[in-house]
């Protein structure tokens, strides 16, 4: 480093849990979004992924059983050689990072360098999983512990797995990385005097879409899981609280259970949306395929603002003109009570609520959600010669200021932002689309289909149901292959309804 000694990084050991994105615990959130460099592996799911900000640089060591991109040895000296950059280091891993995550390894290199670091950690699946499929690791009815073991065999050695005192033990045996050492696990229980009959099962890829789980018992397990073609990423669960899986089984009664919604909103607007269909049981990726940013020259709309008192009607289209406009004035010191007593039309619900935000409230809203039926509404109370302020998208329909112009209204189409199309695909985002997995896309405008198609470049999109929020966005929709259905109206609730119709 030619002599110069930067101020050292540090590193987060960061245990994103299960799969789910829910699970990743408060602290790890707020560590993620702070982060300069992200070390992740495999198991880290793209809904996770899509979280690690923009700026921050992605280095993916991705180990799966038999594919290691990257040799632990390896992995220890990116997070020094990173930290020693004066970075502020995340290493993601699946699960916990003390559990079976090698994370002590990892801190070995970071200690003899005197790097500081700190431990965050993740919801373990050898609880969440059994949890998302109705079964309690512990129950006083049946047993007072519960064992976690690896399964994974190391270089084809034997396990080294003390079956006998398992056995002793009594208590719920949790596997996991032990899918393909399954037969060898059960016949090593039975061997050591664990009644065959004893309830098993093996739970796959849990707390996600692809969540599936065969019970069985200790006996007839092995061949169960191969009829039913499970595979890795899956855990096994031995113990009677298996038995219980039927009963206090909760996740796959939600709507959404088992579907992938992929919410291509500006990340801006789509939390709300995302948080709905999480609690309705869906794996959503949130993929902002647009993004709004201001127009660069601002002076039309501020004029615009500075003389609000010569217009009759100020009009919004979208929650982002809404949110600009007032941004806008606010930077340039401009106070609300400047716009007067002007009459605000909002184009729909979303649109409403942001003016709401900032404690207005629309004087017109049309029954029907578009321009069209906007500049209707407004075409039926504006007088000849009133002036109308449209502050929107640079490239907006024009639909609307042709009907408002025809019934004799002065229109101002000030252009307040436009559109840009996200280019950048979260890690792993790239597997998201496949046929064994029902996947819907949400589209509130035909921009984000654009955008959709742009950033998932090359993907089959025939796989893809499109939930348009109006006929212009399934035109384009249909236009690239997809399977597309309308919402009965241009909200965000009528789209949440319409996903739920679809994915039954």
């Amino acid at each position: 480093m030619g002599g110069m000694r930067m101020e050292k990084g540090k590193v987060w050991l960061l245990g994103a849990g299960p799969g789910d994105a829910g699970l990743l615990t408060l602290k790890g959130k707020e560590m993620l979004e702070k982060a300069d460099t992200v070390v992740y592996d495999s198991l880290v799911g793209p809904a996770i992924l899509a979280m690690i900000p923009g700026k921050a640089r992605q280095i993916n060591v991705g180990k799966r059983a038999g594919h290691h991109t990257m040799p632990q040895e390896e992995i220890n000296k990116v997070l020094l050689e990173e930290s020693l950059k004066g970075q502020n280091v995340v290493r993601l891993k699946g699960g916990d990072p003390f559990l079976f995550g090698r994370g002590g390894e990892e801190l070995e290199l970071l200690k003899e360098n005197g790097i500081p670091y700190e431990i965050i950690p993740g919801v373990t699946s050898a609880i969440a999983v059994p949890a998302y499929n109705g079964i309690p690791v512990t129950h006083r009815d049946f047993c007072s512990s519960v064992h976690i073991i690896t399964g994974h065999k190391r270089d084809g050695k034997s396990s080294g797995i003390n079956y006998k005192a398992l056995v002793s033990a009594e208590g719920t045996l949790v596997f996991l990385m032990g899918v393909t050492a399954l037969p060898d696990i059960c016949r090593g229980l039975m061997e050591a005097g664990m009644d065959p009959k004893t309830p098993a099962a093996v739970l796959q890829q849990g707390t996600t879409a692809g969540q599936r789980r065969v019970l069985a018992d200790l006996k007839t397990l092995p061949e169960e899981a191969a009829s039913h073609e499970i595979h890795a990423p899956a855990i096994i669960v031995v113990g009677k609280v298996c038995a219980l899986s039927e009963e206090f089984a909760w996740r796959e009664h939600l709507p959404l259970f088992g579907k992938r919604v992929i919410v291509t909103r500006p990340k801006e607007s789509q939390s709300k949306m995302a948080e709905r269909l999480r609690e309705e049981g869906a794996e959503v990726l949130e993929l902002p395929t647009i993004e709004t940013v201001p127009v660069t020259d601002r002076s039309h709309v501020l004029e615009a603002a500075a003389n609000m008192a010569s217009y009759k009607w100020l009009v919004f289209t979208s929650p982002a003109g809404v949110r600009i406009f007032f941004d806008m004035m606010k930077d340039a010191d401009m106070d609300i009570r400047s716009i007067g007593q002007v009459k605000i039309a909002a184009i729909g619900r979303g649109t409403s609520a942001g003016l709401k935000e900032r404690g207005l409230f629309a004087d017109l809203m049309p029954e029907i959600y578009d321009g069209e039926h906007l500049g209707k509404a407004l075409a039926a109370v504006v007088q000849k010669g009133d002036r109308v302020l449209i502050p929107r998208a640079e490239i907006g329909n024009q639909e609307l200021v042709q009907i408002l112009t025809e019934a004799g209204a002065v229109v101002d189409d000030a252009a307040a932002y436009r559109t840009v199309y996200r280019t950048s695909l979260p890690a792993g985002a790239d597997h998201y689309l496949s046929k064994e997995i029902m996947c819907i896309a949400a589209f509130t405008s035909s921009s984000t289909v654009e955008g959709f198609v742009r950033t998932m470049a090359g993907a089959d999109f025939s796989f893809v149901r499109a939930a348009c929020i109006g006929h212009k966005t399934a035109e384009t929709a249909e236009k690239y292959g997809m399977k597309w259905e309308t919402a009965q109206e241009a909200s965000i609730e009528s789209l949440i309804n319409l996903i739920k119709e679809m994915a039954e």
